[in-house]
Parts: structure tokens; sequence; C-alpha cells
């Protein structure tokens, strides 16, 4: 059989320690002709047809593995050129036995076939062949052109003696390991090659050059130049990128900055965003000049430590800047720093000339930001880097793409900016603009709006002063966010202020309340706006009444109410809550407590104790706590309140209004029951006369006389036993009759010669104010009239 059809099987030998051979293959067999018998037992040196060097003698020696190429004879007495592969087998006595594996050598044959040397010098790729070492072996003309460098240059050199370049570390240990493995390695880079001006995209392939018995001697590289698809694919990551991280809030200074940060570095060395300052405050931007300078804002830039105006500083551009004309004309450019229409440009601005020298910036693009037909600002996009090529106009559309996505989300948040300042001037003008003159409680208030991501909420709170120095202490919640939720809070407050001027118990007023709600809810304006049912609402309603220290509260599904005690006793005071309004048809009911003078009322909205990081518990905790601590002023206690229960801004709106109880003493009221006897109106005038002299207010005394007549007369005349007078000096003069009739009095014109039905009349006129109010036991008709100055 002939010798070269017999060489697919691997020729492999074992010899002992002294050379002895001691296993032979069936391949060995075939490449030499020896038959194992033949061979076993005979000294390994002996097939050699000429000795081996000293050097590698001496390696062997040392046991270290050794391959090259050695010329054995044949059983027939020809020479056989092979490599061979010497691997030492320790035996643990510290001697060797040795694997021998010999491949017939026949790439000289293959070198000769010019076909061969074709196909290596004329191929489009890139090729390298490195040796075992990993240096450079051979290259063909396409490499040899990127490298900027000979064969002759480069052969025996590793690929960073010749680049030093850190980045050409990945394929010089890309070639370390397939040398190792023997597995073919693929690595992309974008890097700059010594025959290239700029940075190129590269594809780069390792292949093993192995022998038939699988021995690794060489690696190929074959490099291809992709950078315009890799361009392609860049401009595409942008773009997703940019869906991604732009627009993540409706803030239009953050929007503007996660433009620029997505800009750098894959667009530009050095970006920046100027808007119309219109913009950043959400108005409808004004036309932009044709003619005449430009003024700007700026909004973002990156890095920012390159930037010359610092973010919020303003931008000045004269006409024939990039910057105003791209504006102007709605059409990006793209410049390269010589051109002349930018020489003339910096040529009027010295500190923006400095700039470009101190950085080397030699181009940029100038990108109007336009969202939904309205000229928001500019982007100008800056290349510093030398290495990197100029801008083209393939680069001014991605970054018209990249700016186009931005500018509608920097309009987004601008409309967003200008319903949130919109909104937020609706609810403060419905909060209360001020606490109303009374004498029942101290108040101190404080309301915070949602962080700005969510929306302003619906909270309120209220301070309204009744009849018999009494005051009402409200807060409130609408649940949702934006206009809805402020005008439906506006809706709410107006009605309870309107219910507690009817004098209500708080279950009488909130039952009221929440059939109002289901009315909205339902009626034909919740088509075109959402309804109350919708939004849901809380409410609690608090009565305090300084001459008996009592207080009535009630709620409809909002939380407790905490009270400190002069004592320093921190509690939170259980009512029956109620549904949320809206729901109808369920009852409200009303608890009583008698407050010492003193107490702290305090009433909140949920965003004071309810957070992403804890619960209503945990916050109802933190709160009393933050109330045990209590200042004496009321405006301390409230910022302690806060900086103890928010330590960032809110999730959700909070309101909380904190109340300190005052009593009124019995000096300030007087107090008569008087028989239902006509005769006694005399009396009941008199008594109150003597009351009057003794404060000191004999002033009031005519106008007083008159309305305790005609109220007094009328309890006896037309209701029923028992009967009350009583007089109540604080900020006005209050006057009360009270009596057993649920029977409420009106106005009426009397006649000409009518007897009565004038005292009501005189009543309203002679006072500031008068009114009725139901009672448990039936009703009480007031006036006030205003103390002398």
């Amino acid at each position: 059989m002939p010798r070269d059809s017999l060489t697919s099987a691997a020729a492999l030998a074992v010899a002992a320690p002294d050379g002895t051979l001691t296993s032979w293959s069936t391949g060995a067999e075939q490449l030499l002709g020896y038959s194992a018998g033949e061979a076993v037992g005979q000294l390994a040196a002996a097939l050699l047809a000429s000795p081996l060097p000293i050097s590698v003698r001496e390696r062997l020696g040392r046991q270290e593995d050794w391959t090259g190429r050695v010329v054995l004879r044949h059983q027939d007495g020809s020479a056989v050129e092979c490599r061979l592969r010497a691997r030492p087998l320790p035996m643990g006595d510290g001697r060797a036995s040795w694997l021998m594996e010999a491949v017939p050598v026949e790439e000289e044959d293959r070198a000769t076939d010019p076909l061969l040397c074709w196909s290596f010098d004329q191929s489009p790729f890139a090729l390298a062949i490195y040796d075992s070492e990993g240096r450079f072996l051979r290259v063909n003309k396409p490499m040899s052109k990127q490298l900027a460098a000979s064969e002759r240059d480069l052969r025996g050199l590793r690929i960073t003696e010749h680049m030093p370049d850190p980045a050409f570390r990945a394929p010089e240990q890309s070639v370390d390991r397939v040398l190792q493995t023997g597995e073919p390695e693929h690595i992309e880079m974008n890097v700059k090659v010594p025959g290239e001006p700029q940075a190129h995209a590269w594809i780069v392939d390792f292949t093993p050059l192995k022998d038939s018995l699988g021995l690794v001697h060489g690696v190929q590289l074959a490099a291809l130049d992709f950078s315009e698809q890799y361009a392609a694919r860049e401009r595409l990551a942008l773009l997703d990128e940019a869906s991604r991280r732009i627009g993540s809030s409706l803030d239009v200074t953050r929007t503007a900055q996660e433009l620029a940060d997505v800009a750098v570095p894959a667009l530009a060395d050095f970006v920046l965003v100027d808007l119309l300052d219109a913009v950043l405050h959400g108005d409808e931007p004004p036309p932009v000049p044709i003619h005449g300078p430009l003024l700007l804002r700026r909004a973002a830039v990156c890095p920012h430590e390159k930037a010359a105006i610092a973010v919020g500083g303003l931008s000045h551009y004269p006409e024939i800047s990039p910057i105003a004309r791209c504006l102007a004309t709605g059409r990006g450019t793209v410049h390269q720093i010589d051109d002349p229409d930018i020489t003339h440009w910096l040529a009027q601005a010295p500190d923006r000339t400095a700039w470009v020298s101190r950085h080397g910036a030699h181009s940029l693009m100038a990108v109007p930001l336009r969202g939904r037909g309205t000229n928001l600002g500019v982007v100008l996009f800056i290349r510093l880097d030398p290495s990197a090529a100029p801008y083209k106009q393939d680069d001014l559309q991605i970054a018209e793409e990249l700016v186009a996505r931005a500018a509608v989300c920097l309009d987004n948040a601008r409309r967003y900016t200008r319903e949130h300042t919109t909104t937020l001037a609706l609810q403060h003008s419905l909060l209360p603009q001020g606490i109303p003159d009374q004498t029942a409680v101290d108040v101190a208030s404080r309301y915070l709006p949602a962080d700005s991501k969510i929306g302003v909420g619906g909270d309120w709170f209220d301070v309204i002063p009744l009849s018999g120095a009494r005051v009402a202490l409200v807060v409130g919640d609408v649940v949702g966010h934006g206009m809805h939720a402020s005008a439906a809070m506006g809706r709410l407050r107006t009605a309870v202020r309107a219910l507690a001027d009817v004098d209500l118990a708080p279950d009488e007023l909130l039952a009221h309340l929440d059939d109002l709600v289901v009315r909205l809810g339902s009626g034909p304006e919740s088509a075109a706006e959402a309804p109350f049912g919708e939004l849901g609402a809380t409410c609690l309603y608090a009565v305090y009444d300084p001459i008996s220290r009592k207080c009535s509260l009630a709620s409809a599904g909002h939380l407790w109410p905490v009270l400190v005690t002069p004592d320093g006793k921190v509690d939170v005071l259980e009512l029956p809550t109620g549904p949320p309004l809206g729901l109808g048809g369920l009852p409200f009911e009303s608890v009583e407590r008698e407050l010492p003078e003193g107490s702290l009322l305090s009433l909140y909205t949920d965003g004071l104790v309810l957070a992403r990081h804890r619960d209503v518990d945990a916050g109802l905790h933190a709160l009393r706590a933050a109330l045990a601590d209590a200042d004496p002023s009321l405006e301390t206690t409230c910022d302690h309140v806060l900086d103890a229960l928010l330590a960032e801004r809110p999730a959700d709106d909070v309101a909380l209004l904190i109340a300190r109880t005052r009593a009124l003493d019995s000096g300030h009221v007087a107090v008569w029951d008087l028989p239902a006897e006509p005769a006694f109106v005399a009396e009941a005038r008199s008594q109150a006369t003597a009351q009057l002299h003794a404060w000191g207010l004999d002033d009031l005394a005519y106008v007083t006389e008159l309305v305790v007549s005609e109220l007094v007369t009328n309890a006896i005349r037309y209701a029923a036993a028992p009967i009350q007078l009583r007089l109540i000096k604080e900020r006005t003069l209050i006057c009360e009759v009270a009596d057993a009739s649920s029977t409420a009095p009106h106005l009426r014109r009397a006649r000409i010669f009518d007897e009565g039905g004038r005292g009501l009349m005189l009543v309203a006129q002679l006072t500031e104010r008068w009114g009725m109010r139901h009672t448990s036991t039936g009703k009480t008709i007031w006036a006030e009239q205003p103390l002398p100055v």
C-alpha cells in the first residue's frame, strides 16, 4: 500500500526512561514500515536518520515537552521527514517515559501550490498567520496595509510589540488562548489601526492551524472592516437607548439632561441643550426672531466639567451663529471648525474661541428642538477627540432623529409643567389664605404638594368660625391627582363651608356632604370630567366649643386625629369611622370628648403618615412621638412634625392642622334660665343691661336690650320651655336665646297696619350677624355685635 495513503492513523510510540521503545502504534507501523514486534525493544534514537541538536537533547534531559522537525529512517532505508512531538510521562521516581507523536511533513509541497499563495495574498480579508509562540509569520497585502508595515518588518513580532496601544491586548490574548486550547475565537473591536486615520470597527476571527493529529502549530487571524454596519447598529442602539432613558420624568430640565447624557459619548464628546426661557416655565414659547440675536437658557450639558456656561445660565447667540440660524430655519446643520461661517461667528465671541482652542473642538452639529410644531430650543453636538471622524450628513440624520424623539418628551414635560403650575395655583387659591379670627383655638397649619412626578393632589384643611364662639376644624383628601382632584377639592371645601353656616352637627354635615358627592358624581357634568365616585374622598369634621370645652367629631373614611393633653399624654382619638364620601346611603356617627384647656388636636391627611417604606401604624407611631415633644410654638411644632415624618419630598400631598384649645371662663359668659311668661321679658332686659355694665360695654346696651326683648318675646310666644338667655363676650358680643322648639323663624315683610312681624327684621338691621342653629333639645337664635374700639 502506498506510504502517503497510510498516514491517516496517528503515529504514536512510547519509550522507557532509557529510550527503549515499549509501545508501537499501527500509525507508526504505517509511517516507518516497522511492525510492533520489530520496533519494541529498540532504542528510539536508532530510528533517527541524524542525531538531534544539543539544545533539543538538553531540553529532553530536563523532561520538557518539545515539538520540531526530524528525519526518521524507514524500514526500506529511505528518509521520512516528520514533525515530532515528544511529551514526558512522569513515573513518580524522578524519571519519565516519553509519548512521541509523528506527522509527515507535507507543507513544503503545499506551499509550492500557486493557488494557495494567490488565495492568501488576494483575499479581501486582512489575513495574518502566527507561529506557535504568537508571533507574526505571514501577512497578506490587506493586512500589511492596515498595519502600515511589511511582512518582513512584522515577522517575529507579537501584536503588542508592533501596536502597543492597550486596545490590541485583546487580539493578542485571543491568539494565545487559541494556541493553548485549539478552539477558534471571534471578537469585535472598534480601534484605530496604524494604516487608518480614524478608528474602524472590525470583526476578527482566530482559527487554530492543526496537523492531522490535531496538534496546533499556529493561528490564522482574519479581520473584516464592518464600520458601516457597525455604525448602523450603533445608531439603532442609540435610538433604542434614547427611547428607554429619555422621558423618564415630566421635568423639563431632567429630560434635557437625559438627552445630553444619551448622546455622550455615542454621538458626541460634548453636548449642550439650550431652551427658550418660556419652555422651562411651561409657557407657550414666543415666535423665534428671524433677525437679531437669540437668547436661550442653558438647560443641560454633558460632561458638566467642560461647560463654559453652567446649567441655568443665559446663552447669547448672534444672528450669524449656527444655533440662531438652525432654530430660525428649523433645519439642522453640520460644520467643521474651520468653516468660514464658524470662523466668522467665533471671531465675535472670544470666550467661545478660547473654549474651542482649549478643548480641541473640530466638528459640530446644531439641531433644532421642535415638538409638535413648537420651537423649544437647540441641541449642539461637538466632537473633541482628534481621532474621531468629522461629522457628516449621516451623523446629522441620526442626531435629528434622536432630537425629534427627545423633543416630544420635552414638550410633554413643558405641557405638564404648565398644568402642574396651574393646578398648584388653583389648589392654593382654594386653600385658606389665612386663619380667620376666632378665640376658640390657636391654630397652625402646613400644606406640602406631592412630588411633581405624580401631580398635585386634593388634600385640604379649613378653620371655620361658628356661632356661639365655637370653631369647626376640617381636613379632607380627594383621592387622585391633577386638575380634577383640585377642582373636586374646591367643591368639597365650598360645600363644607356652606353646610357649616347652617350649624349642622358633624355627623349630619357629613351625611349632607355625602349626598352632594353622590349627586355630583351621577350628574350630567360628570360626563365631561372625572366623577367624584371615581375620585373618592375622605373627610374629618370637628366642632369645638370653648365654653363647654367639648369637641364633637365625625369621620368619613378619614384617619383619626391625635390628641395631646396638657399633662403630655398622647392618644389617637378613636372614632366610629364612616364610609368615604360618595358611597351614599350609609350612616355617619359623631362622638363628643371634653378637652382640657391647652390640649393639642392634630388633624392630617394620609400623606403625612404613609410612605413607600412605612405603613400607617408605623407612621402614627412616629407622629405620636413627634407630638410628644411638642414646642410651645405651634408653628415650630408643625415644622418639627414634618421634619420627623418626611425625610424627603412626599409621594402624596400632606395637609397638617394643629389646634391648641382655649376656654372661655364664667367671666366671659352669662346665662339665665327664663320662665315662659311675658312678664319676665323686662327682667331679662334688666339682667342683660347689668351684665353689659359689668363688662364695660354700656355703649351696646340699647341694641342689646332690643335684641333680648325681641328674641325672648318670640321664644315665649311661639316656642316652648325651657328658655335660656346667654351673653358671650369674646371678639364680639353674642346674644343667644335657646328654646325647646325646632321650628325655625324667618324674616318677613310686615304690612303697615300689622302689630307684629318686625322683630327679626330689627335684629338683622341692628346687629352684625344673626342666625339659628338646631340643638339636641330644640334651637338657638343668636345675634352678634362688634365690640366698641
